[in-house]
Formats: structure tokens, C-alpha cells, sequence
């Protein structure tokens, strides 16, 4: 073996066999990476994403930059075993460098870090921002009721606190300067109930009424608010139009209730006294009873779950029985002509409370005269009148006191 190794015929054919494995080795290595690349490159994938936020690197204690979107549109194109992971998980960063930029206009470039595997385009790729001097100061919140002619009829806000009262606004000099209010809105439509501790937006704005971009905090306040209803109990009167048919007069007209709960602003409330009914039609009224009347409200004023209110109605009617017969009693064996009045009938007038009145009619109703012990020859007799449902509540009186009469 020895002799071998001193062999230089032996040394140069190991030499070879080296070099020819040596070129096999890495023929077949480039020849792979090649073939690899190629395959990569046939294989890419682009995919666009719209909502990407900008990072900004910056001295935010003494600075504050303008000018910079919060968000741009990106394209990142490569294999896809690279490329889908990458855009699943978000990992990457797009960001611009304002490290050591002075205050002033400035031009930069939106940067990115991302793997190398991937190219990344960004639009847009250049931007002018504005750098400018940091400032803080605090400011009072106020409030905006909003929609407050939608609160519920006879509602209306009472005490309301802000908490806190004041934030914290962080922005350019020149924004903080611009300031002039800072509040929140709170739409009350169709509030019954209070708020409490409901939290809303804090919104900034210059004199104008410009929306001014800052830093406030905290971003939200807490607002409560009282809601009431208030009432109170006033009289109620009726009212009336027209006149009562002929024959009727009213002997009285009373309310069920005479006093009424009205629910209304504070302001409406100071300046109502009394609630009136819608106006009663008179000339359709005739009989005693209990009728149903709504109520004539102001603007405004509600009285809840009383749609009507119940009016007892008390008429005196003024009643003609026309010819009620009139009869002579006691005549025996004895004529009896009428002189007066000659048709032996007479009109008989009721006066009282239609309830009674209403339903008598002039078969209830006996006139006579009382003719016992009669001479032959020409008699008045009083006329006397029976009732068959007699009342002290009514008045009766026949159309004569007397009647002249013949006797045969």
C-alpha cells in the first residue's frame, strides 16, 4: 500500500477521480438551484391589501406630524408558501422615519420591512408632511342636547353632569390655538327615562365650526341627566255652544271628576289654571243622563290614559199632553152638556225632571170634575187632575181651572 501512495501514476488518478466527482458534484448542485428558481419564478402571487396602517416613527413628546395617512394600500408579490403566511399573520411594517426631520415641510418616502422572499409596493410611496412644535392644554367639555322638540309631550331634561368636566387636548401650537369648543353631543329623541353615566364622543372645533384633528383624553365622557314629567292638578270647567231644544231647560251639569292632573313643561305648567272640555252641543241634548266629552288640552299638555271625561246632565222639560178627555163624575140619571170647553178635552202642561217627565204620555193623565148633587141648569166645576205615577218633582196644570158644563 505504501508503494501505492509512492506512485506518482497512482497519486495522479486519485487526483482525477476527485476532480471529476468534484465536477459532478457541482454541476448537478447549480443545475439544481436552477431548476429551483425557475420553478420559483413560474409560481408567484401578488396579493393587494387597502388597509394598512403607517406607523410614525417620531419624537412624539416635543413633536406632532401632519399630513401622514392612517392608512395606505400595499402589494406584496412572491412565492405563495411565502407570501400567503405573511399576509395571514400581517407581519410586516409600514412606517415613515421622521427621526431628527426639523420642524416644516417635509417630503418622505413610506418605508416597509418585510422578508426578503417578497417584494412590497406601496401607494402612495411618497408623502408631504408637516412637522410642528407638541402643545397640551385642557379645556372645559360642554353639552349639546340634541332633538329636544322630540322629547315625549310634557317631558323635559332637568340637571345633567359631565365626568369629567374637562379633557385633555394634544396637538400642533397651531391647532391647540384654533380651539374654540370642545363638546359633546346627546340626542334625547323619544327619551322618557334618565341617563346615567352613558358615555359619548368628545368633538373639537374652531370658531367656525371646523372639525379640528387632535389627540383628546380621555376620548369619551360619562353624561347623566335628569328626565322629568312634571304636573299638576287644576280645575276643569265645561263649556257649552248652542241652546236646548224648545221645552227643555238644564236644571244642572256636572263633571264625574272636577279636578284634572296635566303633565306638561315647567314653562307650560306656570301658565295653566284651569282644563276646559271640548264644547258640549247643547241643542243635541234631550235627555237627562251621563254624557262622555273629551277634553280641549293646550299645545303641549297631555293628561295620560283619561281620553274622556263623564258629565252628568240634569234637564227640566216643559211637556203638552194635547186633549187629555175630562170627565163629570157623580151624574146619575142626569145629562150633562159641555158649554166649555165643548169638545170635552183640555191640554195638560208637565214641568219637571225629563228623566220623569220624558215618559209620560196622556194615558197616565185623568181629568174630571165632580159633578155630585148637580141642579138642572148651568154649573162651573174646578178640574181636577190624577197622576197614575204621582211626583212632588213635577208640576202639572191643565189648560182650565174650571169647566162649564149643562145639567138636564
Amino acid at each position: 500500500m505504501d508503494n501505492w501512495f509512492k506512485s506518482k501514476w497512482f497519486v495522479r488518478l486519485v487526483s482525477l477521480s476527485f476532480a471529476v466527482i468534484l465536477y459532478i458534484f457541482v454541476n448537478t448542485t447549480v443545475n439544481s438551484t436552477q431548476s429551483d428558481s425557475a420553478v420559483s419564478s413560474s409560481n408567484k402571487e401578488t396579493q393587494t391589501l387597502d388597509d394598512v396602517p403607517v406607523e410614525i416613527r417620531l419624537d412624539d413628546e416635543n413633536y406632532v406630524v401632519s399630513g401622514v395617512p392612517e392608512f395606505v394600500t400595499i402589494s406584496l408579490e412572491g412565492p405563495p408558501n411565502y407570501l400567503r403566511p405573511i399576509v395571514l399573520q400581517r407581519n410586516f411594517e409600514v412606517f415613515v422615519d421622521l427621526e431628527g426631520l426639523e420642524e416644516g415641510e417635509h417630503t418622505v418616502e413610506i418605508e416597509h420591512e418585510v422578508s426578503n422572499q417578497l417584494k412590497m409596493t406601496i401607494e402612495p410611496s411618497e408623502i408631504d408632511i408637516y412637522i410642528e412644535e407638541r402643545a397640551q392644554e385642557d379645556f372645559e367639555v360642554s353639552i349639546d342636547f340634541v332633538n329636544q322638540d322630540k322629547l315625549p309631550v310634557g317631558y323635559e331634561l332637568g340637571d345633567y353632569t359631565i365626568n369629567p368636566s374637562e379633557v385633555t387636548i394634544t396637538s400642533s401650537r397651531n391647532i391647540i390655538e384654533r380651539i374654540g369648543v370642545v363638546k359633546v353631543f346627546v340626542d334625547v329623541a323619544g327619551v322618557k327615562e334618565p341617563i346615567k353615566n352613558q358615555e359619548f364622543p368628545v368633538n373639537v372645533y374652531d370658531i367656525q365650526g371646523n372639525v379640528l384633528n387632535a389627540n383628546v383624553t380621555p376620548e369619551k365622557v360619562k353624561v347623566s341627566t335628569e328626565v322629568n314629567n312634571p304636573s299638576k292638578k287644576v280645575k276643569l270647567n265645561m263649556e257649552t255652544k248652542g241652546e236646548l231644544p224648545e221645552g227643555y231647560s238644564l236644571i244642572s251639569m256636572k263633571p264625574k271628576i272636577e279636578e284634572v292632573e296635566v303633565f306638561a313643561t315647567s314653562d307650560i305648567l306656570a301658565g295653566i289654571e284651569s282644563i276646559s272640555t271640548e264644547e258640549i252641543d247643547l241643542s243635541q241634548i234631550t235627555e237627562t243622563g251621563v254624557i262622555k266629552v273629551g277634553l280641549a288640552l293646550p299645545e303641549g299638555v297631555i293628561v295620560p290614559e283619561v281620553e274622556t271625561i263623564e258629565v252628568s246632565i240634569e234637564l227640566e222639560q216643559t211637556k203638552i199632553l194635547e186633549d187629555v178627555p175630562i170627565n163629570v163624575d157623580g151624574i146619575d140619571g142626569q145629562t150633562v152638556q159641555f158649554l166649555k170647553p165643548k169638545d170635552k178635552k183640555m191640554d195638560v202642561t208637565l214641568i219637571g225632571n225629563e228623566a220623569e217627565v220624558g215618559g209620560i204620555t196622556k194615558d197616565d193623565i185623568r181629568l174630571y170634575a165632580n159633578g155630585s148633587g148637580l141642579n138642572k141648569g148651568q154649573h162651573n166645576l174646578p178640574v181636577e187632575i190624577e197622576m197614575e205615577a204621582e211626583s212632588d218633582d213635577i208640576s202639572i196644570s191643565a189648560e182650565l181651572e174650571q169647566i162649564q158644563v149643562n145639567v138636564e
